[in-house]
């Protein structure tokens, strides 16, 4: 694991050491991570004058070395400009933090002494709101407000509903805004058990009853147990304590900790809590289906899960061969054992949750909240099943809605310790002795089997128990949660015969030049939506993009029908061609191909590499003229890569070189331009990409996962981190020696395709999924946005869709009479759009949702 990871996994407590924001005044603040225990004092600054914010490590004497490793992260600068979302957060139950994610998967989370700091702080940051994925404004008053007015404020309860975003998707939306953060274990996002089956060779998902009832608390599954907390809470007495059914919580940091034990940084984060030591193999998590039966059988354990059950197969390797124990029945522990029906951890997770695949709506593209640095192969089963989806606003009733508290959460027995629910204490204002003891005497009335066992000493006796056994997250609703609308409901023509015909249209383009590139930048509120192409003789071509609202079924012939994309009428009418012409001479020796070209997200932007200066160039797509030279290599720019776009058009730009190394660079939306200061003759990259040692060929860039993936001439495959650390190293089977296309989604899947028709599949963490050899000289692929369908093609001219995690080849479209040499797919995923080595692009018509795991088993 990367020491940046730390970043995702830390609280830091910050207190004010001087000034107040405004102007060019500093506010400085000081704070140590969470469960560690170096005195290590980073010190953050906030300045208006320099638009920047400042984070350094003081590392003093005596700080503990392995914890230390952990916080090389800590230190750095981030402009202003790469601020994605301001979060307000509690800690230890006090609305006194702040999280705030940058463009570069960094996030951080400071608790500041008071909510008036935590206001200055906010203002003094750029006006940025959470994001832009929650239909909020962006605004500073949205950083400030409270889960339950984001909730309410925000379109995604309505998306959910409509099946614009998946189950999970959802899931870390309510835990985002209701305070739960990566960067806190004590409020580590929550995530339901919905598999009751971890027995049988086979696993039937038709069958409802291998899912749990969501409707009851974790607690109450099981009828003796339900009757025990009924119990327990009916004949409570204790003037000072309220009635509860639970001594303890579903989540806690040492829970956290338990399930993610086996991986780095948490191994450090649970030998440091266990005072150096691993825990008795017999409570160490070693058993999918131990987990479960405890969670049905012992009144001490009510735990949920965590969404890495949901994504992240490392989680259940030993891969540091760490020595866990041996258990009573004298079984060593080491991997977690697994289903019998999960011959793998990629199977188990798959089957886990699989991917829901989107209606034919607008697609979420989930924001910088998840440590995707291990995200693996994820497709739908059981978290997106419609046993699940029918159910879910239950669950979400209990753990976040109106069955949360009061005579509801009593009905529901979902009632745990008062001192887990916000508002239960403020611990600011216990300055009274009186009070303070009052408190005490009520932390040590805990029961020995709960929160507090062993006693404490006043109000840090509180923060102990805050801080150990479990908080409750912020109440979003107060009346029930509407439920999810039926697949049927929303699109029933995703479950009848396809009657689209497979082809679209053909255009065909004047110059007779192989389509290299095509581009297709269609999203909803794009000013101009279009295709972009750029021919092998750099003559590019602005398609109006109209879209497939018209597409009709062949039967009809008496509707209007519009094509979707018409062509650039200067290309058409070879008026003004010469705004469509770049003429500007590359290297002798380079072959244009599709990874020549970059074109911004707002279409008004080429960048195009391959120039014998060593310099890659930016043109106006309006008038085809240069408007700047970037250099930063030492030889001819082979290839580029773009990152998906965020706010105002802003991205990375990645440029591989035959000098060996890889530039990252910062696309300015704003000033249209490589850089942050328009007009300046030399731009800086971000970073320098340092691991190969031959010419760079092919490379991808994701900024949702951090990660930038590249290949060279004779070498393996490397991930680096956009820092520029050299993280992975991509090995395939031998025949795989020179990778020449290179595809990552934001699901965390790395799709490389070799020479001589070989596709590896790898997870970030550089395991070696699926290896296949198809007949064809591929020349373009493709990765749906979820990373689950995987489209080729070729020399051959046959568009293939293949199944993501087994290769299994889906579906081929009928072949064209050339050869395929670029290609993408619309905002919507409804159509492919290749371009052809003829001069021409064709149009498929797609729908995943004739693969979809619903129409699979039911139709």
């Amino acid at each position: 694991v990367h020491p940046e990871m730390v970043n995702k996994s830390l609280s830091r407590t910050a207190t004010t050491t001087s000034g107040v924001i405004g102007g060019d005044d500093l506010l400085s603040l000081s704070f140590t991570p969470l469960l560690s225990v170096p005195p290590c004092s980073p010190v953050f600054r906030a300045s208006d004058k320099d638009k920047r914010q400042c984070f350094r490590n003081e590392q003093q004497p005596g700080a503990h070395k392995q914890i230390l490793s952990y916080t090389e992260g800590l230190h750095g600068k981030w402009l202003f400009t790469e601020i994605r979302a301001v979060f307000s957060r509690r800690y230890l139950l006090q609305n006194t933090s702040l999280e705030i994610f940058m463009a570069n998967r960094t996030a951080v989370m400071f608790n500041f002494p008071d909510a008036a700091t935590v206001k200055k702080v906010v203002h003094s940051l750029p006006r940025v709101g959470v994001g832009t994925n929650f239909g909020l404004p962006q605004t500073r008053r949205i950083s400030l407000a409270t889960p339950k007015q984001l909730f309410k404020a925000s379109s995604m309860t309505q998306r959910w509903q409509r099946r614009e975003i998946s189950n999970f998707d959802y899931l870390i939306f309510l835990n985002t805004i209701s305070g739960r953060t990566f960067n806190d274990l004590n409020q580590y996002p929550v995530f339901p058990w919905v598999i009751t089956n971890y027995d049988s060779e086979e696993l039937d998902l038709t069958l409802p009853s291998n899912f749990r009832d969501l409707s009851k608390p974790i607690g109450a599954l099981n009828p003796k147990r339900a009757a025990f907390f009924s119990d327990r809470y009916e004949s409570w007495e204790d003037d000072q304590v309220p009635k509860f059914h639970y001594g303890t919580h579903y989540s806690t940091s040492s829970f956290t900790m338990m399930w993610l034990l086996r991986i780095e940084p948490f191994t450090t984060f649970f030998l440091n809590f266990q005072g150096g030591k691993f825990d008795h193999a017999d409570r160490t998590f070693s058993s999918v289906a131990r987990a479960w039966r405890n969670c049905q059988r012992d009144t001490s354990d009510v735990k949920e899960l965590i969404p890495e059950f949901y994504y992240l197969p490392e989680m259940f390797v030993n891969a540091n061969s760490y020595n866990l124990g041996v258990m009573e029945e004298g079984v060593m522990v080491s991997d977690v054992e697994l289903p019998p029906w999960a011959k793998s951890p990629e199977e188990f997770v798959r089957n886990n949750r699989l991917w829901h695949q989107i209606p034919p709506q607008e697609s979420a593209i989930w924001p910088n909240l998840l440590p995707h640095f291990f995200h693996s192969v994820a497709t739908q089963k059981a978290l997106e099943s419609e046993f699940v989806s029918c159910q879910l606003h239950q669950w979400i009733d209990l753990i976040f809605g109106y069955k949360q508290q009061g005579p509801e959460a009593t009905r529901a027995l979902n009632v745990f310790y008062y001192l887990t629910y916000e508002g239960a204490v403020n611990l600011s204002s216990i300055t009274d002795p009186m009070l303070r003891e009052k408190v005490e005497t009520e932390f040590q009335a805990w029961p020995s089997s709960g929160p507090g066992a062993g006693g404490g000493g006043g109000l840090w006796a509180v923060e102990s128990q805050i801080r150990s056994f479990g908080q409750t997250p912020c109440q979003l609703l107060i009346e029930p949660h509407p439920p999810r609308s039926s697949a049927m409901q929303v699109t029933p023509l995703m479950f009848t015969e396809q009657m689209q015909q497979d082809v679209i249209m053909v255009l065909k383009f004047p110059s007779n030049s192989p389509v290299t590139h095509v581009a297709a930048n269609t999203q909803p509120g794009l000013t101009s939506p279009a295709i972009i192409t750029v021919t092998a003789n750099r003559i590019f071509a602005v398609n109006k993009w109209y879209g497939l609202t018209g597409h009709q079924s062949s039967t009809v012939q008496d509707q209007q029908y519009q094509l979707p994309v018409e062509i650039d009428p200067l290309i058409a009418s070879n008026v003004g061609s010469h705004r469509r012409q770049i003429s500007d001479l590359l290297d002798q020796s380079i072959q244009i191909s599709s990874q020549c070209f970059i074109i911004t997200a707002d279409n008004r932007f080429i960048l195009l590499c391959g120039f014998w200066d060593k310099s890659f160039r930016v043109y106006s797509t309006d008038s085809g003229k240069l408007t700047q030279i970037v250099f930063g290599h030492r030889d001819v720019v082979t290839c580029l890569a773009r990152s998906e776009s965020y706010i105002g058009g802003d991205c990375y730009v990645l440029s591989g070189s035959r000098d060996a190394t890889l530039l990252l660079w910062y696309w300015n939306g704003k000033h249209n331009s490589i850089g942050e200061s328009p007009g300046t003759e030399f731009t800086t990259p971000r970073a320098i990409l340092t691991g190969h040692d031959c010419e760079v060929t092919c490379a991808s860039v994701c900024a949702e996962l951090g990660l930038v993936i590249s290949g060279c001439k004779e070498g393996p495959c490397l991930i680096h981190s956009m820092n520029g650390d050299l993280l992975r190293t991509l090995e395939g089977p031998e025949c795989c020696l020179r990778p020449r296309l290179i595809q990552s989604s934001t699901e965390g899947h790395c799709m490389i395709y070799y020479e001589k028709g070989q596709f590896c599949n790898f997870s970030v963490n550089g395991k070696l999924l699926r290896h296949m050899e198809v007949e064809d000289s591929i020349k373009a692929m493709y990765l749906s946005r979820d990373g689950q369908y995987l489209l080729t093609g070729g020399d051959g001219g046959v568009v293939s869709v293949w199944q993501v995690h087994n290769f299994k080849q889906l579906f081929t479209y009928p072949g064209c009479d050339a050869g395929i040499r670029s290609m993408t797919m619309s905002h919507d995923q409804r159509c492919i759009i290749t371009g052809m080595s003829s001069g021409s692009i064709v149009l498929f018509y797609n729908d995943f949702n004739r693969w979809h795991h619903e129409y699979q088993t039911r139709y």
